[in-house]
């Protein structure tokens, strides 16, 4: 929104901006003419083909493709997806994820990423994290980024340091799950946005 542009601060699954309008005008503005071209290079794509996109005026617009997952988008569509992820991979390199079904968890997912102070400017590493265990539940989940394993604990590596994502009934619901557990997490400097999944 504001300030220096960073890697993916948070995230939210199911977005409520993905309205069946903007997916089919993505589907058949950029997706579908993307794997054309693709096929027209003599590329036959099979695998995880992500679309970093902006909503403008004018449009969803492309930032950039990756050949991977979205960080930390994925983060909040692996805790929804009731599917057999391996089962739906092994179908995509097989060319056949069409005939593969796949079912989604109800619930809202919501991802804070926590990162060091400074980021993505000048930031030290090496800070000690505590409290990571201290909120397990069946609902909450933290993934490990900018993280090392050190025999005094877990130590900070990197500016984005952990994603914590809660499900919820509602984006509310997530939304106050997930910064209860952030709120619970603690190393010198960290920093996070506290707007995400706001006013939805």
């Amino acid at each position: 929104d504001e300030g220096p542009n960073t890697g993916g601060m948070g995230a939210i699954s199911p977005s409520p901006h993905a309205t069946d309008s903007l997916l089919d005008q993505v589907q058949h503005e950029i997706i579908i003419p993307t794997l054309d071209g693709l096929r027209r290079e003599g590329c036959v794509y099979r695998g995880v083909l992500y679309v970093g996109l902006m909503l403008t005026a004018g449009g969803p617009k492309v930032l950039e493709f990756n050949c991977r997952f979205g960080d930390p988008e994925t983060q909040v569509v692996i805790p929804r997806l009731k599917s057999d992820l391996l089962e739906l991979l092994y179908a995509c390199a097989n060319g056949k994820l069409e005939d593969a079904s796949i079912d989604w968890d109800d619930r809202t997912a919501v991802c804070v990423v926590m990162a060091s102070g400074g980021y993505p400017g000048n930031y030290s590493t090496g800070k000690s994290i505590e409290g990571l265990n201290t909120d397990v539940r069946d609902d909450v989940f933290v993934f490990h980024a900018g993280t090392k394993s050190h025999v005094a604990g877990t130590r900070t590596a990197g500016g984005r340091v952990l994603g914590v994502t809660a499900l919820g009934e509602s984006a509310a619901a997530a939304r106050e799950k997930a910064y209860q557990s952030v709120g619970k997490i603690r190393f010198d400097g960290a920093t996070y946005r506290t707007d995400i999944a706001a006013n939805m």
